[in-house]
């Protein structure tokens, strides 16, 4: 049987010139607790080979309350001063509890400044507008951002679950590239593989930053039929290579040609660690098919 290739495990931020880990770890449940205990999950994610940290301004708003995340995440690197080399380091913002959505220029300079004295740090390595403000003119955004990177407090731009469109109409009108999108993408959300984000992520070199991939908990505990039919095309390529479900799930959307960054959201060290696991896998062409049409629910034409 015809065999994918095996996924490295560093990637380009897309044309950025910076290299990243294939994998990511994702903070959006990273606050409530102690320096320490945050220090041990980034120590796992470093150690588990994850360079690329993706947070929000956002995270923690709810229960710990707006900016919690990354004001942790300050507490750390204030505490641990090295670890901030050893990272790229993303974050987002443009969700306004409670407006739902601003990108204007005041709005989002403000954003990127607050996030910057919450993370307690000079520069991000990616910022990215958390969802699209279609109230604000692409014109305005790009000026914004084209300011923010001449200051030195943004090296690189993206944005996460816009559409083709607004991804095609806001790169027309920046002249800073766009280097990442970041769509929900699992084996049970294969919106992202058949709409043509991935297609166009591929055109633009844009990386794309995969989140949800194991689709909200379903692909560890799956509930329907259709979930359950994924769970069982992952298991049987999980057992075949001796890792768990999760890492199969990883490894599924690391393999199409796009070359997806799956964002792990666990914040328990065992299971960030495991998530290395899915570079053991290689696939094949009928494996990864046979996922698409678990998931599909029908059969390809």
């Amino acid at each position: 049987m015809s065999n994918l290739p095996n996924t490295p495990a560093t990637r380009q931020l897309g044309s950025s010139g910076i290299e990243i880990s294939s994998l990511a770890w994702g903070m959006w449940r990273f606050a409530g607790q102690d320096v320490a205990a945050a220090t041990e999950l980034v120590h796992a994610a470093l150690d588990a080979g994850i360079t690329l940290f993706d947070t929000a301004d956002i995270y923690g708003f709810g229960e710990q309350g707006f900016g919690a995340a990354e004001e942790l995440l300050g507490e750390v690197f204030n505490e641990n001063p090295d670890l901030r080399g050893r990272m790229v380091l993303a974050t987002k913002g443009g969700i306004t509890p409670p407006v739902p959505y601003d990108s204007s220029a005041e709005y989002l300079t403000k954003a990127i400044d607050n996030s910057l004295r919450r993370l307690r740090v000079d520069q991000v390595d990616l910022w990215q507008i958390h969802r699209p403000d279609i109230l604000t003119h692409p014109s305005e955004i790009a000026r914004t951002i084209e300011n923010v990177v001449k200051a030195g407090k943004v090296r690189t731009f993206g944005v996460s679950n816009f559409t083709t469109a607004q991804i095609a109409t806001l790169a027309q009108l920046c002249p800073v590239p766009i280097v990442s999108t970041q769509p929900e993408l699992s084996p049970l959300c294969i919106d992202t593989v058949e709409n043509g984000e991935l297609d166009q992520a591929m055109a633009m070199d844009m990386a794309v930053l995969a989140w949800s991939p194991l689709g909200g908990g379903r692909i560890a505990d799956p509930k329907d039929q259709r979930e359950q039919a994924v769970a069982a095309a992952l298991s049987g390529v999980a057992a075949a290579h001796g890792v768990s479900r999760t890492a199969a799930a990883y490894s599924w959307i690391m393999a199409h040609p796009a070359r997806p960054v799956p964002i792990v959201g666990s914040q328990n060290p065992a299971r960030i660690a495991e998530a290395a696991d899915a570079f053991k896998i290689q696939w094949t062409r009928a494996d990864w098919y046979a996922v698409l049409v678990a998931a599909r629910g029908v059969p390809l034409p």
